[in-house]
């Protein structure tokens, strides 16, 4: 926000006197529009700067109809609003409806309409938006290292919940609060956002890998999530337990993995061939268990689809 605001004086300023240079009244006319033009990102800030040119141009075409045949009454005002709003609603440039009635209203202020002040509003248009456009372009907040530490931080808590369940494996009696389940959530949605306005700022080049990485997380939080309804059935230790909890470990430090390298899945792959080779279980409970723990296995399955899918293979050299 600190940034944005010295962005946008800087903008304003910078109107205004190249509007006095020029000769352009008002000047500070030129000022407010600049204000308005100033985004947060780059592509936001040459749609905000062509819909507030083009909305205002269609103002100006409609205000200077309805004066000229209706004069200059303040009820001819109300008419303008009533006309035109709906026209730039519905043609998608409602956002451009203040700078519109800035400008129309300098029009119905002098009292008339002649070329002379049509060229002095396009002008107005073209040095406050002009400078907002510029100092939008000139500099942008790099979003990189944000991006990585909430990479850091979800990976980290997506290794502490694979800890926790591989624990809970070892001993059903284990608890454990949670807190990393909500708090990832919330990474994930935060990085998602951030990788937007990322990929908002790169008009041109290569996109960045951030929004797949990100949209990666989160298919795999709700197989997480599954793997957690399920592990709560499990209230029996059997020898299944430790081989499942062997694999859970060895996911909690792969997630810290750059690439897709595929060892957990050949495990997984090991795993699903001893459960068929087994005898059927003996008793009701542990059927149970077992059925659980191979229903635990099958979301495992899909959380590594998921990554083999989405995830960086050894020869891919894009930023993760």
């Amino acid at each position: 926000m600190g940034i944005r605001v010295i962005k946008t004086a800087v903008a304003a300023i910078a109107a205004i006197y190249s509007a006095l240079y020029l000769g352009i009244d008002p000047a500070l006319s030129a000022g407010i529009l600049a204000i308005l033009g100033v985004e947060v990102t780059r592509m936001k800030g040459l749609k905000s700067v062509f819909i507030r040119f083009v909305a205002s141009v269609l103002g100006l075409f409609f205000g200077s109809l309805i004066f000229v045949l209706l004069g200059f009454q303040y009820w001819s005002l109300a008419i303008f609003i009533m006309i035109t709003f709906p026209i730039l609603a519905r043609f998608q440039l409602k956002d451009g409806i203040l700078t519109s009635s800035v400008i129309v209203f300098h029009i119905f202020d002098h009292g008339e309409v002649n070329s002379t002040l049509i060229a002095n509003e396009i002008v107005l248009l073209l040095v406050g938006l002009g400078w907002a456009t510029i100092i939008n372009f000139l500099y942008m907040p790099k979003e990189e290292h944000g991006l990585k530490r909430l990479r850091i931080e979800t990976e980290r808590m997506f290794g502490e919940m694979f800890r926790q369940m591989a624990l809970t494996l070892r001993d059903p009696a284990h608890l454990w609060g949670g807190e990393e389940l909500i708090a990832v959530e919330q990474a994930i949605r935060d990085g998602s956002q951030l990788s937007l306005r990322s990929k908002e700022n790169r008009l041109w080049g290569h996109e960045p890998y951030w929004a797949i990485y990100f949209e990666m997380r989160r298919q795999q939080l709700d197989s997480i999530s599954a793997m957690l309804t399920d592990l709560a059935f499990v209230y029996e230790k059997l020898p299944q337990n430790e081989w499942m909890a062997q694999l859970l470990e060895q996911l909690s430090g792969d997630v810290m993995s750059e690439v897709y390298r595929g060892g957990a899945e050949r495990k997984l792959l090991e795993m699903k061939r001893r459960f068929k080779e087994m005898q059927l279980p003996a008793t009701r409970e542990e059927f149970e268990v077992r059925a659980t723990l191979y229903n635990l296995l099958r979301e495992l399955e899909r959380y590594l689809s998921i990554a083999k899918r989405l995830q960086k293979k050894p020869r891919e050299t894009v930023v993760k």
